[in-house]
């Protein structure tokens, strides 16, 4: 004899609607999809008149990416971080040098736009 009891299965069946709540969650559902819709595909355009120049896109696009770059390089700095404190509070050796090494490659996706910099002297 098992000890674990075996319940009866539940009914899965759809729980009965009248066709005017069934209308109005149509309804529902299809303002929330035009809704989201309108909302996800209107895109705000800024375009400069002034400036016809393409290298200034490049740079505008450049900045862009970097500031990217530099956002997850934070994120792992900031993991990192958290990753040594943690292994300093357990004494683990393996978990404190994983979270120095995390560190490490924070600090390096963080400045990755100054060491660029520096290696190619622009």
């Amino acid at each position: 004899m098992s000890i674990f009891k075996r319940s009866k299965p539940k009914p899965t069946g759809k729980l009965p609607m009248s066709g005017s709540v069934r209308r109005g969650f149509k309804f529902y559902c299809a303002l929330c999809v035009i809704v989201i819709m309108l909302c996800s595909l209107a895109m705000p355009v800024f375009a400069s008149e002034t400036t016809n120049d393409p290298l200034t896109v490049i740079n505008n696009l450049s900045d862009f990416v970097f500031g990217l770059i530099r956002a997850v390089g934070m994120i792992t700095l900031g993991f990192g971080i958290v990753q040594v404190g943690l292994s300093l509070k357990s004494h683990d050796p393996t978990q404190r040098a994983n979270g120095f090494l995390t560190l490490a490659g924070g600090v390096v996706i963080t400045f990755a736009r100054e060491i660029l910099n520096l290696i190619t002297g622009g």
